[in-house]
């Protein structure tokens, strides 16, 4: 049987993006990205709500977030949930549910602001970012040991 594991947001930058490279050279890049909703309650009145989402992208694409998105950008991004644990030195077990970006699109204006007259709409993914080095070429099989955080 398949299953279907996607996420898909648009939202601001929370955070600048960080990044980081394994112990292995690969490249990983952090950040988080707000999301909003605004709908009616039963008395008609406007309520709105952010949702906060951590997203993680991986080789040549990780360097281009940290080189071209900033805290507050506007952006699109494609991807998958996975959800990781660690133990910390006190012995207490953490989850984290991130977003793995495979697909990302820029569309804030390119200069970060104004009056939006020109917005850069760069789609970026796994497949079109320039060629990375046969050692990121391998995939995501990266365990938690190769993350840097």
């Amino acid at each position: 049987m398949n299953a279907l594991n996607r996420a898909q947001i648009i939202g601001n930058l929370t955070r600048e993006p960080e990044l980081k490279q394994t112990q292995g050279g690969q490249s990983v890049c952090t950040f988080g990205v707000a999301t909003n909703r605004s709908w009616k309650d039963s008395s008609g009145q406007k309520r709105e709500e952010a949702e906060f989402h951590n997203v993680v992208f991986w080789g040549r694409l990780a360097e281009i977030c940290a080189e071209y998105l900033k805290k507050g950008s506007k952006v699109y991004i494609d991807g998958r949930l996975q959800t990781r644990n660690w133990e910390d030195d006190a012995g207490t077990k953490h989850y984290r549910t991130e977003i793995v970006g495979d697909n990302m699109i820029i569309l804030s204006p390119k200069n970060g602001g104004g009056n939006g007259e020109s917005y850069e709409s760069s789609a970026l993914s796994a497949e079109s970012a320039p060629a990375a080095p046969a050692a990121m070429e391998t995939g995501n099989d990266v365990s938690a040991e190769d993350l840097p955080f």
